[in-house]
């Protein structure tokens, strides 16, 4: 199985998820469950961190374009952060998620 992490931050109006590691079909599942965990109705703002992630496939793209959406119907900010030039930021800006999230470096 593909190594993966989540680790949540609150402050109780915005959540910071940091992912690391590698996320395909193998672990997509747990991951997806951990994220969507740490979601509530009355955030303010959610960034996503991918800074430590070396790998994503397109079942770790499920779970952001889902993500952006159950935030988007909560009217929560979402953004994710994305170092330029890594394989991670490539992905998101090929795949179109700068469409429907704020991808920031």
């Amino acid at each position: 199985m593909t190594e993966a992490n989540v680790e949540v931050r609150s402050d109780g109006n915005t959540v910071e998820i940091l992912l690391t590691g590698e996320i395909d079909l193998s672990n997509s599942d747990l991951i997806r469950e951990k994220v969507f965990a740490s979601i509530d109705n009355h955030l303010v703002a959610v960034k996503i961190d991918l800074g430590g992630l070396t790998y994503i496939d397109s079942a770790g793209l499920r779970i952001l374009f889902a993500l952006a959406e159950r935030l988007r119907l909560l009217q929560t900010e979402c953004s994710i952060h994305a170092p330029p030039g890594t394989p991670t930021r490539r992905v998101l800006e090929l795949s179109g998620m700068t469409a429907v999230a704020e991808v920031r470096p």
